[in-house]
């Protein structure tokens, strides 16, 4: 993004700061009674656990299926051949009532595959909550406060996914919606700061992230609920073998704040310091008995000045999707679709015979930090924005060589007599960038099933099938098999 208009972006957060100002007021404790988004969810009592796994890949063709390492939080390789092993130590927040509550956890992840072997670290994190303010330091998978309409069975967001490694950061902010203050739970809000580390030292050598974001939600109790969230994010500071230092003092972090220009080249000057990008979310959110209905609009920005998204250039971009769950026939349990198309990019044309159109974002690309909105090789955003890992030789071209994708995905989950199955299928047309057209495609299956078996030893078994049909990756077809198991170390 080259340029943006701070007062948007001051106005998108201002309501973290006025959240701030009544924190003490119960209602924010009362919204977190019952709230069951973290794993190894383990009753009212503080337990720590335990947990080992092994997982192995075999495919035909060059790369694994592309579902068996996408949005896997970078943790299985692409190769056609690979195995994981798997240790972890961890506690969870449990009791949602109370005042202060805490969580951390450790889990290390040891790869063999066609390339060399590698220790992977997924997470190693320590977590607080103070009333309904969170504050997170480490490596954790997940990006704080971002819209997930179904985990398991979306293609990911457009702004982060959990495609690449966790990058380590300090959260600090309200992860998830509370009510707002004397409105009786009808307005809900959430929002907070992130700043990370980019440790891969790809191309631009020990730069930063940055990600702010802010949201209301409106409805409550209600039948219907209303939301709208902005998502800011940014690659920052470093040392450029080209460019050498690109400021990382707190004046810079400020620009980076407000998006605004300055720094030392002409570029930044002119337009925005730092690597921006962002997204916005319009979602609305209906319940009936036990039946919810998701349906979703995630708009994609590079450029400023920023516009909401029904009047942005690049509107026609992002991610359109409708989800069904309900918990009354297990067999079927969600549904999804999503439509996603990065296709537009606010036109083929940022300036041409001096007119400034506005156009050629070109997502993930940057011409300063040319690894652009990636970590190890992985897209950060959307995985179907293709990851630089499939590049071929990395240290010639770590760069986003195709952005411009148009496809439809289509997700089911559900129990049958114990079995937990989910089937993903995505059909892809690829357009590379703008300024190097490559045309492919790819038909992306997958069918998984997991069980637990009491009787054996209290493991969990589980089998999936993938198959990628097309000239995006070539044809490939492939099997990963895992078995793990969890335990209880400590309940107090």
């Amino acid at each position: 993004m080259r340029g943006a208009n701070p007062k948007v972006i001051f106005t998108a957060v201002c309501c973290i700061v006025c959240t701030a100002l009544h924190a003490g007021n119960d209602l924010f404790l009362r919204s977190l009674n019952g709230y069951t988004g973290y794993t190894w969810h383990t009753g009212r009592q503080d337990s720590i656990v335990w947990g080992a796994g092994l997982s192995a890949v075999v495919s035909s063709g060059r790369y694994a299926p592309f579902w068996f390492s996408a949005n896997r939080d970078g943790m299985i390789s692409v190769a056609p051949f690979s195995g994981n092993m798997s240790l972890c130590l961890g506690k969870r927040r449990t009791q949602y009532r109370r005042w202060m509550d805490y969580d951390f956890g450790v889990e290390i992840q040891g790869q063999v595959s066609t390339s060399k072997p590698e220790i992977l670290v997924r997470q190693l994190y320590a977590s607080a909550r103070l009333l309904v303010f969170d504050i997170t330091v480490g490596i954790k998978p997940a990006m704080f406060g971002y819209y997930d309409p179904n985990r398991s069975l979306s293609s990911g967001g457009m702004l982060f996914s959990r495609n690449s490694r966790p990058i380590p950061h300090v959260f600090v902010g309200i992860e998830d919606y509370v009510p707002f203050p004397f409105l009786f739970g009808y307005v809900e809000v959430k929002g907070g700061i992130t700043h990370g580390w980019f440790v891969d030292d790809v191309y631009v050598r020990n730069a930063y992230m940055h990600h702010k974001f802010a949201g209301v939600r409106l409805g409550g109790s209600l039948p219907v609920n209303v939301g709208y969230e902005f998502h800011h994010a940014a690659q920052w500071g470093g040392w450029s073998p080209v460019y050498g230092a690109l400021g990382s003092s707190f004046d810079s972090f400020k620009n980076i704040f407000l998006a605004g220009s300055g720094g030392g080249m002409a570029n930044d000057q002119l337009n925005a310091e730092g690597n921006h990008i962002g997204s916005q979310v319009l979602f609305v959110e209906a319940k009936w008995q036990d039946w919810k209905l998701k349906a979703y609009w995630e708009m994609i920005f590079e450029d400023g000045p920023i516009y909401f998204m029904w009047d942005a250039l690049n509107s026609h971009d992002g991610v359109w999707g409708i989800t069904l769950s309900q918990n009354r026939f297990p067999f079927i349990k969600s549904f999804l679709y999503e439509y996603v198309n990065t296709t537009h990019q606010s036109g083929a044309f940022h300036d041409r015979d001096g007119i400034v159109y506005g156009g050629g974002d070109n997502y993930f690309n940057n011409s300063i930090y040319r690894n652009g909105w990636n970590f190890m090789y992985m897209t950060i955003g959307t995985p179907f924005i293709t990851s630089p890992v499939y590049n071929g030789d990395m240290t010639v071209d770590c760069s986003t060589l195709n952005n411009r994708v148009r496809l439809h995905h289509f997700g089911v989950e559900g129990d049958i007599y114990g079995y937990g199955y989910r089937v993903l299928a995505s059909f892809v047309r690829n357009f590379g960038t703008y300024g190097t057209p490559r045309y492919s495609d790819n038909t992306a299956l997958l069918f998984e099933v997991k069980k637990h078996f009491r009787r054996a030893w209290g493991l969990d078994f589980g089998l999936s099938l993938g198959m990628d049909f097309g000239s995006q990756f070539g044809n490939s077809v492939g099997a990963m098999f895992t078995v793990s198991k969890r335990g209880l170390i400590w309940r107090y």
